[in-house]
Order: C-alpha cells, then structure tokens, then sequence
C-alpha cells in the first residue's frame, strides 16, 4: 500500500481525465490519497472531488491566500466542517511562504497562528506549507505548539539542520516527493539519511514537481512510485518496507486506519 499524503487532484488540470488519473494511481500501489485544500473555496472543491471518488481531504488556508482570509476563520472552518459529509482528515495547509510573498507576512504569521491554534483545540494534524520562511516558521511554532500535536512538513526540501529540527524539537513528519530525484537535491538526500525512515511520509504535490523521469511534466499520484524507489535506494531499504512503514506513519499522523 502507497499513501500518497499531499495532492491537489481537485485541481482543474485534472477535470480531462481525473477518473483515469485515478485509476493509474490505483494501479501504482496508491491506496489512499489526501487531495488538500488551499483557501476555503478550493477546500470545497477537494470535498466535493474527495467524495466523488472516495478520497481523503483537508481544509486550509495557504499563505499565498492569506490575505483574502475571512475575519472569523474559526467560525468559517466550523461552517465548512459542518456542511460536510465527511470530515478533514487534517488542517491546513498553511504555513509561510516568503518566496513569493503574495500575502503580506504579518498575514501569513498571524493566519498561521490560527489554523495552528484550531487544530490544537480540535486534536486535529496540521499539514504545513515552508518555504524560505525557516525562523520565521519555527518562530510561530515555538509559540503556539504543543507536545502532543501531530503534523506533517510537506515538500521538505531542506538541510539536514532543518529536518532535525523538525522532527527532534516538535515531532514532525516530513513529507518527501519528486525533489528527492532531482540532480540539485543533495542537500535533502543528506536530510533525509540524517532522519532515517521513521519520521517519513511520501507525497507528490502533484500537479506540481513531478520526479525524474517526468521532471517538467504534469505530475500525479501514480509518480509516487518513483520517490518511493529513489527513497528505497538512498535508504538502501526494500521498497515494500518503504512503502508499508511510510503508509503506518501516515495512518498514525491522520489517526485514520
């Protein structure tokens, strides 16, 4: 069993042919699939999307939507939760994101604090969003986390320092996709030996980062089985104990079966 753990195949690139897609991830190995929200219309679209098909979803607000957040973010993820036939599986994702900066920072920070502040009170994960934001990340998390919430760092691409963190300060999970197969990602191979297996989950992201060999191309759920080889053989590890031990981990972080 593959659990694919962060995707958006609610997203509209994937209206052609999204049952066939589905079905090549099916053929892959892929078992489970949490298609992710991003603002509070895309969350409703990754429900209706997740019930069609027998998926799994989440509600969040990425950084990049930050500004656009509704006041009462907590009354408006009540409303959705309530509206829903089935529950989230996680929170978010949300995060920092100071790469491209399209929502102001303080909004980030601030939206951030109350996804992550929700999340606690319910005894629900957090599926988290970083990039180029690392203090300014861990900074919010110092503040307001807890030591017995779960989450998951998806698309880890740092550096070894940065993984321990993660996982040794807070207990993170690490979610790992196509960069592992990328040439440039030296830095996250030496990361990721540094961890081990065992804080692990496996993702695509897809559409986005698709791994060697479709690098450029429009990834999906079924390329997982590339970063689940690429990790079999950094980790010098059978692929089945990768893919069973990192679809555990995902069971234990989602508290789902």
């Amino acid at each position: 069993m593959i659990f694919e753990t962060h995707a958006h195949v609610h997203d509209p690139v994937f209206d052609g042919d999204r049952a066939s897609m589905l079905q090549r991830a099916r053929d892959a190995g892929v078992e489970r699939i949490v298609t992710v929200g991003c603002d509070l219309a895309d969350s409703a679209r990754a429900l209706a999307v997740a019930s069609e098909h027998g998926l799994d979803w989440s509600l969040g607000i990425h950084p990049h939507e930050a500004k656009d957040a509704p006041a009462d973010l907590g009354a408006a993820f009540d409303a959705a939760i309530a509206r829903a036939a089935r529950p989230p599986l996680a929170i978010g994702e949300t995060g920092l994101d100071f790469f491209y900066g399209h929502s102001p920072r303080e909004a980030q920070r601030e939206v951030m604090r109350v996804q992550v502040r929700y999340a606690r009170d319910r005894a629900m994960p957090l599926i988290f969003h970083q990039r180029d934001a690392f203090d300014e990340f861990v900074a919010v998390l110092r503040e307001e986390w807890r030591p017995e919430m779960r989450g998951v760092v998806h698309c880890f691409t740092g550096d070894t320092a940065q993984a321990r963190c993660f996982v040794d300060e807070f207990g993170l999970r690490l979610g790992i996709g196509g960069v592992l197969t990328f040439k440039t990602a030296e830095a996250l191979r030496q990361a990721v030996l540094a961890v081990g297996l065992a804080p692990i989950v496996l993702e695509t992201d897809c559409p986005y980062l698709a791994p060697a060999p479709y690098r450029g191309k429009r990834n999906e759920p079924a390329f997982i089985a590339q970063t689940a080889e690429a990790l079999a053989q950094l980790l010098e590890t059978p692929h089945d104990t990768i893919t069973t031990t990192t679809a555990a981990t995902a069971r234990a972080l989602f508290r789902t079966s």
